[in-house]
């Protein structure tokens, strides 16, 4: 089975000065979307290896607007999934100045690596978000007939599993996926270890191994896609 997963385009974070907890694109994210969508229609293009499944999105008006015109270039109908949400910053930051999401990003990144799993006053925690992202991500993966086993991070892959998922969602949600699938020990910023850019890939397959599978990392960030000009983070 091969797992797709792209990042939202570029959204309108900041308008007139006021944060905006639920963006929608940018003229550049709208560009970017159309852009990865002829990429992943085309069946012959790198990374990716043939026809789509299933399309799942991130309810996030970012993630919807990005998987629009994929879901058209598919002829693939989307299936909004909860869990696959970003994590979530506090409802009072919507509409305030943009100083006040700054400011608390800049003094959390000094904090300890506890503090971290904590999270930001009146936002998600760290800890809820990974447990909410692999609970997910299991929970889809089992119904289609892939299992964890208990030892050595191998997994079960039932005959029916789907061959290719796109799952169109966050930085922070599609690097805890990476991560929990690859079995890495989880931390609170795993967007900073497996980057990745407005609307780039990243590609997951499973591998045969040991009388199992294992998942392996296939692509990362590519955004081959896109004009250099066009790359945004």
């Amino acid at each position: 089975m091969e797992l797709v997963l792209v990042r939202h385009g570029e959204p309108e974070w900041v308008i007139e000065g006021r944060n905006q907890n639920d963006p929608a694109l940018t003229a550049r994210g709208r560009s970017q979307a159309l852009r990865a969508a002829g990429r992943l229609a085309d069946p012959g293009a790198e990374p990716i290896d043939g026809p789509v499944d299933h399309l799942l999105v991130s309810p996030a008006r970012r993630a919807a607007e990005t998987a629009e015109p994929l879901a058209e270039a598919l002829d693939l109908p989307p299936t909004t999934n909860g869990w696959l949400l970003e994590l979530q910053m506090p409802d009072a930051w919507d509409d305030q100045p943009i100083e006040v999401a700054h400011e608390a990003f800049a003094q959390q990144r000094g904090q300890p690596r506890q503090a971290w799993w904590d999270g930001l006053p009146g936002a998600e925690s760290m800890r809820e978000f990974h447990d909410r992202v692999a609970g997910g991500i299991d929970a889809v993966l089992a119904g289609w007939g892939l299992t964890r086993s208990a030892e050595h991070n191998l997994w079960t892959v039932d005959g029916d599993a789907p061959e290719r998922v796109v799952a169109v969602a966050h930085a922070g949600t599609n690097s805890t996926i990476i991560a929990h699938l690859l079995g890495v020990e989880k931390e609170p910023w795993e967007w900073e270890r497996f980057h990745m850019g407005h609307a780039s890939v990243a590609v997951l397959r499973t591998q045969p191994l040991a009388g199992a599978a294992i998942w392996s990392l296939r692509a990362l960030g590519d955004a081959g896609h896109l004009d250099l000009p066009d790359r945004t983070a």
